[in-house]
């Protein structure tokens, strides 16, 4: 079921999926822009609205707005369940949308334990201008990114990998980038073939923010394939759901034609190293560099801690790990007890950082 386009209902094939298949899910729903009447440039040729079938809830009845409100609210719980059955415990979500419905679909993810990590602003460097001069121009979209639960501790972000995008200094959370247009927009006889195709430069961000090589990503509102399209390039595994044939078709043709870029490549600028393994204290007490009652001394304060034979330290009335201990004396919310510690090295006679004995067991 990797790297394949699946058809049919996004609900029902996630629920039907492996659980927690997912490294990451980009997720572009309908927006529910419901469009009254047609619209026109000035120039009296007919703009090429969002007027989909896939994009209508709700009935056209007198009252059917609060209908269809409750329509797209129920459709969204709908599929946000789906997603978490599929979306692993290290995993995030990337939901993406415009003032129509994203705060909609902002009030269930929150509702259903989602937690919000970030909302990027996607400002369009060419967006379509307000033809009728009654109100701004509709610039931007925003994208909501969110891990599972707030409780859930670890996931992916490639911080070092994303200045690559903003000139060596953090990314920040407005990503300035023009609409798919030109030889990007996928076109039959002349027309759009997708009404709301997304630039790959978009998704790409996305992938290389929170993805490594070989994770999988999973677009339940697939389209023409721009989330596997860019996947396959970036070195990812994917997974298209698409309900309408003649996008799953043109989908599957796109992707075919991505060319992978190389591993070697893909791991020096698209993902952050990995971390280094964690080094216990107790550890460095089994391999006999550190012994139970050898004393530390703090780098700010003076404060000594004794160390213990389960690995902890003792100080000022405190006990617990090096990190514990070195923020309670400290006063502190938090603290790097290898860089707050020393011991006495018997090689050299000298006050040395604990994180120096644990460079040496991260290099054998």
């Amino acid at each position: 079921m990797e790297n394949e386009v699946i058809k049919g209902d996004c609900v029902e094939i996630m629920s039907a999926l492996p659980r927690q298949i997912a490294d990451c899910i980009f997720a572009d729903p309908p927006y529910n822009l419901q469009l009254e009447g047609e619209l026109w440039r000035p120039n009296m040729t007919k703009v090429d609205a969002v007027d989909d079938k896939w994009d209508q809830f709700g009935g056209t009845e007198e009252g059917s707005e609060f209908k269809s409100f409750e329509a797209y609210d129920d459709f969204t719980e709908a599929w946000l369940k789906a997603a978490r059955h599929v979306l692993s415990d290290t995993g995030t979500i990337w939901v993406i949308g415009t003032y129509h419905n994203i705060y909609r679909v902002g009030k269930v993810m929150m509702d259903l334990g989602y937690w919000t990590l970030n909302d990027i602003v996607w400002v369009k460097t060419n967006p379509m201008p307000n033809f009728r001069g009654v109100r701004l121009t509709n610039a931007h979209e925003t994208l909501l990114w969110a891990k599972r639960s707030k409780e859930q501790k670890k996931y992916t972000f490639n911080h070092h990998a994303m200045k690559l995008y903003n000139d060596g200094k953090q990314m920040r959370s407005d990503w300035e980038l023009p609409l798919c247009t030109g030889a990007e927009r996928i076109r039959i006889n002349g027309e759009k073939a997708h009404t709301t195709q997304k630039p790959e430069a978009l998704l790409e961000r996305v992938i290389v923010a929170s993805t490594r090589v070989g994770d999988v990503v999973l677009d339940p509102f697939f389209g023409t394939g721009t989330t596997g399209a860019v996947a396959k390039r970036l070195g990812r595994r994917w997974i298209g759901i698409e309900q309408e044939e003649r996008y799953v078709e043109l989908a599957r043709r796109r992707i075919e034609a991505v060319e992978p870029m190389s591993q070697e490549w893909l791991k020096q600028y698209t993902q952050d190293p990995s971390p280094p393994k964690r080094i216990p204290l107790k550890h460095l007490i089994q391999q006999g560099l550190l012994r139970p009652g050898d004393r530390l001394k703090h780098t700010r304060l003076d404060v000594e801690a004794v160390i213990n034979p389960d690995g902890t330290i003792s100080a000022n009335g405190y006990q617990g790990s090096i990190h514990q201990v070195g923020a309670l004396v400290a006063g502190s919310p938090a603290c790097n007890g290898w860089t707050h510690w020393t011991y006495m090295c018997p090689q050299t006679g000298r006050q040395t950082l604990l994180d120096e004995l644990r460079r040496v067991i991260r290099g054998q």
